[in-house]
């Protein structure tokens, strides 16, 4: 007799659930450990939907993001719905990961029993990776350590509830911190003070800690909660003689663009390393992008080019950007093709960026300039043809519709026969939104960062000339030449045409802009913050 098979399913196993801490703002605040853990999960729970950028840097494009800050309707959940929410987004990813992302550090200030109470009911495995608390970082960006060699303790209350305690404040040896909304923290200063803590003491106010929009206030017990009155967001307060030590150790607030708001007019894809670079030096960057990348036409031609890689027609192939290392890609994953179809092909890159998009592909290309990463320069950088130790005389150039003659012309000059091929069509993008429009040309932006000159004439073209207050910086002196033509004042111009050294010339600007106002005696003020006169807006 054969065995009886069973019809009963097995049971759904619940996804695995892991608390999260996200850290205090900054991104690179995040441990490794978070970041691992966000590139494999099914879904994140967020409390606030500001986390959503920081949380999809490190996730898959298919993650489900689940807002656990507000209801359908748009009402603040409270904890206990919240613990029922990360339940059943656990229960909906079945034999998956769930990270609940929290601020700071889960164990501080966050719900965490509350939820991991509800996980254990309902059967839940979970695990909780610490996180950077906003206690410690806070205070830490602000230039303001919580203990020094005159320090005895360290008290912390969390403003909001109906009777703070703040006796274990009032020693003059003793740190106090202080964390919560601004009409809260301050209803906790006013206890201090009126507890026997001396009025004259230092206060450091910070809202929006260890972010670009970090803003710090330096008072006195007595005038701290008139200081906060106006506050909008959640604030940490240091109460202690540690606050002094900010003039000397403020080492965030005092980066040379700091609290600067940036223009970069290129796709997201293109605009990896300045966003990194101008967050290094504490600015925020807002992308517009001003062309579109599209196919050619008409493929054939690329096409037929490609087949000839592999079929032995070319000696070299040469890439002028990140979108043509992109589009030959594209086209060999068409075709069933990889990186080993490159094998016996010599190959260039126009500059750094485009060598490394090449590496990620798994090539190393043979040559890349040394000096200028334009066209002129690989063309100064390609070797001539040599019957005699080039065994075939001809060169695939895949490249933009409106790329420039020069270095076609300078490779047939050095004896090359070149397929000059369209591998994509770049047009002008569509406007940004009309918020985006009034604030290029309305002064909000700080600097304008312009990388080529189709990059000037579309973003006048789609949005309008950048406000004279706005400083302009130009990675060449052919960008350069094309803002003047439009009537734009070009302030930095990059020592060499890289998107690195096109914002550390404009972080050199900001420390010179700083050191003059300093020199003269004057509030250090962002160019946004003055008329074109160099007055204090307002005034």
């Amino acid at each position: 007799m054969s065995p009886t098979r069973s019809s009963t399913r097995p049971p759904r196993v619940p996804a695995r659930v892991a608390f999260v801490g996200g850290g205090p703002g900054d991104p690179g605040l995040l441990t490794v450990r978070a970041t691992e853990l966000l590139a494999v999960a099914d879904a994140v729970v967020l409390d606030q939907v500001a986390r959503e950028g920081i949380a999809l840097r490190h996730t898959r494009d298919d993650v489900d993001v689940v807002d656990a800050g507000h209801g359908d309707t748009g009402e603040r959940l409270t904890q206990a719905s919240r613990a029922k929410l990360v339940v059943k987004t656990a229960k909906a990813h079945s034999g998956g990961l769930v990270v609940r992302l929290m601020d700071g550090d889960p164990a501080v200030f966050n719900g965490l029993a509350e939820e991991a109470q509800a996980l254990v009911k309902a059967g839940i495995s979970f695990e909780v990776v610490p996180g950077v608390s906003s206690l410690s970082a806070v205070p830490v960006y602000a230039g303001v350590p919580l203990t020094a060699a005159s320090s005895r303790g360290l008290h912390v209350v969390v403003a909001g509830g109906p009777s703070p305690d703040v006796a274990g404040g009032v020693d003059a040896a003793t740190t106090v911190v202080v964390l919560g909304t601004p009409d809260k923290a301050a209803d906790v200063l006013r206890a201090l003070a009126a507890a026997g803590r001396d009025a004259a003491t230092p206060v450091a106010v910070t809202e929006r800690g260890t972010t670009t929009e970090q803003r710090t206030v330096v008072t006195t017990l007595a005038e701290a909660p008139e200081a906060m009155a106006a506050g909008r967001f959640p604030v940490l307060a240091v109460v202690g003689d540690t606050v002094p030590l900010r003039d000397a150790l403020s080492w965030f607030e005092t980066k040379p663009l700091f609290g600067w708001s940036v223009l970069v007019p290129r796709t997201k894809e293109q605009s990896g390393s300045m966003t990194a670079r101008l967050a290094d030096h504490g600015a925020t960057a807002e992308i517009v992008p001003t062309i579109s990348v599209e196919p050619p036409r008409t493929p054939q031609q690329l096409e037929r080019a490609v087949k000839g890689m592999v079929t032995g027609r070319y000696e070299w192939v040469g890439f002028t950007s990140v979108n043509a290392v992109k589009a030959i890609r594209e086209k060999f994953d068409e075709f069933g093709l990889d990186a080993r179809s490159f094998a016996g092909l010599k190959v260039a890159a126009v500059g750094g960026v485009t060598a490394q998009a090449l590496r990620e592909w798994g090539i190393n290309p043979d040559l890349v300039p040394t000096d200028e990463q334009s066209a002129q320069g690989l063309a100064d950088a390609w070797p001539p043809y040599d019957a005699d130790l080039d065994p075939i005389d001809r060169v695939f150039l895949p490249r933009a519709d409106i790329a420039t003659d020069t270095l076609v012309a300078a490779l047939q000059e050095n004896g090359w026969e070149v397929d000059d091929v369209t591998a994509y069509r770049t047009v002008r993008a569509a406007p940004p939104p009309q918020a985006t429009r009034d604030a290029i040309k309305g002064g909000a932006f700080d600097a304008v960062l312009f990388t080529s000159s189709s990059t000037v004439r579309n973003l006048v073209g789609i949005a309008g000339k950048p406000h004279p207050s706005t400083v302009v910086a130009c990675i060449g002196p052919a960008t350069a030449k094309t803002a003047e033509e439009h009537g734009l004042r070009v302030d930095v111009l990059a020592p060499e045409p890289s998107a690195v050294a096109l914002v550390d010339a404009l972080a050199d600007h900001g420390r010179s802009l700083a050191l003059a106002a300093s020199e003269a005696g004057e509030d250090v003020l962002r160019p946004s913050q003055r008329t074109p006169g160099g007055r204090k807006r307002g005034t």
